[in-house]
């Protein structure tokens, strides 16, 4: 078996691995988010520099040619490319510094959590380098108990996002390069031997049975451990195993399941015999049997739809529980009971907010496109981003799918570095749904149906399929003339679809190039008359909700910026497609 390891490098030493804390909004934790000092470093001289010492002139005679005090400063979370006109388009190296005060507690461990840092991060505290990590969209943490003071440490986080050809996302992308500190920064506070980690959910198809598993810091056997679950009477006592690991299957008969019509969360409180994780999780059953997928033991239709996270009307990033709020409000009045996070592990406000929200979700890193699938490097840093979501997610009863891909083209190395996505995620969580979105589907002039040839396909639980039909592809038939027979045996799910529109610009409905309402309108009808066609068509996700930011969009109606295929314009107007896919999800919605 292949399996995928997880490594923070943590400097001062061997590097080690570094597991992430699960639950970390439920431990004790003091945000170091605000206002922090910046330096803009487009030569990358700080490191040369020691930037990172934050040396201060001892006498008359001293001096530095740098300073985080009294110059630029920058809000933490957020993207730097939006705070300042002339970091717009900036790829480069930017230091950000603080300082803080905490009180170090006997007995007790200090985690530093970062949310997210785009693309490259090194971290030093009070001079000393003690992690970096790659990787623009996934949390990482290092220890800094035995490194941290009580008053007047100072925190220096070198972020770094030029793009290269072994990232992920490699050179290309169709989304703004945000570079930053992204979201929240925390210290966070456990107990000597604490808990680790949990995952607690139903069992894939039986829906009275719950699996348990609770793992300690310590590898020591015979510690008691307990999960509680109150509203249904459930306190089950377990003992830890020679890795300090307690695992049980608890029976109950009073469950109400998750759905999206009803998401109902239950408090659960994990207890050993020096630590308590306070969390909220749901409970469903989610299996495929033949071309349907079953939500608690009913075949569901997946009332898609895909936002990135961005704010489009402030130009910048989303990272907060309001900026979540505003994205997932818009799915809601669409119609939506899924939302597809593009193209890259979102906040974890935006994950739990639409857990509470009655969202599944489909989550995947950014193996988008030109990945270089022979790069061990690229695997290997591909591995850990997707060990890093699933470990912070998998207690999320919301989210159905791991993505592995977006619109990868077919080969050999292709194949090897997608098979070892999927053990990555089996390794950690087995029982999600494994899906990637494809670009492949061609038509058959002899067999006038549409296609797709990609043995890749076996290993997936869905098929999804990225086609613009009268946007990219011309229609080689009337959209009520199109048969599909793509992944027979198997459920399918349109991942992406659509075309640009400006709103408010209105022109005729049959040219492509007026870039009109009319045309994006008359192009999404066509699209559903076709889907009629597709026999195992199991869920849509229109490309996308709102309008974009996007480099490598020149059309003066894109603004040299945007990408406007949204069903929203980027200052919130709903176009005229928004309403075609809310009455077309309305039906489905009856139909059910």
């Amino acid at each position: 078996m292949i399996t995928c390891l997880l490594a923070v490098s943590v400097l001062g030493g061997k590097s080690q691995a570094q597991d992430l804390l699960s639950n970390v909004y439920g431990r004790d934790y003091q945000l170091l988010n605000g206002k922090w000092g910046v330096i803009v470093d487009l030569y990358d001289q700080g490191e040369r520099m020691q930037v990172y010492k934050n040396r201060k002139p001892q006498d008359n005679k001293q001096f530095y040619e740098y300073s985080f005090d009294g110059g630029l400063v920058l809000n933490v979370p957020a993207d730097f490319n939006s705070q300042m006109p002339e970091l717009k388009f900036y790829e480069g190296t930017v230091w950000y510094g603080r300082s803080f005060d905490t009180p170090k507690t006997d007995g007790k461990r200090l985690f530093l959590y970062f949310g997210a840092v785009s693309y490259r991060s090194k971290i030093y505290l009070n001079g000393e380098k003690i992690a970096s990590h790659e990787g623009g969209f996934t949390p990482f943490q290092v220890e800094i108990t035995d490194k941290v003071k009580q008053k007047d440490n100072f925190l220096v986080v070198k972020v770094n996002n030029p793009r290269t050809t072994d990232a992920i996302p490699a050179m290309s992308f169709d989304w703004w390069n945000y570079g930053g500190i992204t979201r929240d920064v925390m210290l966070v506070s456990v107990p000597q031997s604490y808990i680790k980690d949990h995952f607690i959910q139903l069992d894939k198809v039986q829906s009275n049975l719950i699996r348990a598993k609770v793992t300690l810091s310590e590898a020591k056997p015979g510690i008691n451990v307990q999960v509680a679950i109150p509203e249904l009477g459930i306190r089950q006592n377990m003992t830890t195993d020679a890795n300090g690991i307690a695992q049980a299957t608890i029976k109950t008969k009073k469950l109400q399941r998750w759905s999206p019509d009803a998401p109902k969360l239950y408090d659960v409180t994990i207890t050993s015999e020096s630590d308590q994780l306070n969390e909220q999780i749901g409970f469903r059953n989610l299996y495929v049997k033949g071309e349907d997928i079953y939500l608690n033991d009913q075949p569901i239709f997946l009332r898609s739809i895909s936002f990135h996270e961005e704010i489009p009307q402030r130009r910048g990033r989303a990272f907060s529980e309001a900026d979540a709020t505003m994205l997932l409000s818009e799915a809601k009045e669409l119609g939506a009971n899924m939302i597809r996070l593009a193209h890259y592990p979102q906040n974890e406000y935006t994950v739990r907010l639409a857990e509470r929200m009655g969202f599944l979700l489909w989550e995947e890193i950014p193996i988008w496109q030109g990945i270089d699938f022979k790069n061990t490097a690229t695997r290997e840093k591909a591995g850990r981003m997707i060990k890093e979501m699933v470990m912070r997610d998998k207690n999320r009863c919301s989210v159905a799918f791991w993505g592995i891909a977006n619109e990868t083209a077919t080969s050999a190395p292709r194949n090897e570095f997608l098979k070892h996505m999927k053990q990555c995620c089996l390794d950690i969580d087995s029982t999600r749904l494994i899906t990637a979105a494809f670009d492949l589907v061609r038509f058959n002039r002899e067999s006038r149906n549409f296609e797709m040839n990609d043995s890749i396909i076996n290993i997936l639980d869905m098929v999804a399929i990225n086609k613009y039909m009268g946007w990219y592809h011309d229609w080689p038939l009337a959209p009520d003339q199109a048969v599909w027979n793509v992944a027979p045996g198997k459920p399918l799910f349109i991942s992406e679809f659509g075309g640009e529109a400006l709103y408010g610009k209105h022109g005729d409905a049959e040219v492509k190039s007026s870039w009109s309402e009319d045309y994006q309108a008359q192009l999404y009808k066509d699209n559903l008359e076709m889907f009629k066609h597709i026999p195992n068509l199991r869920g849509t996700s229109p490309w996308i909700l709102f309008d974009f930011r996007s480099p490598f969009r020149f059309h003066p109606h894109q603004g040299g910026e945007w990408n406007r295929k949204g069903l929203v314009s980027d200052q919130g107007q709903r176009k005229k497609a928004w309403y075609i896919m809310r009455d077309y999800y309305n039906q489905k919605k009856k139909e059910q």
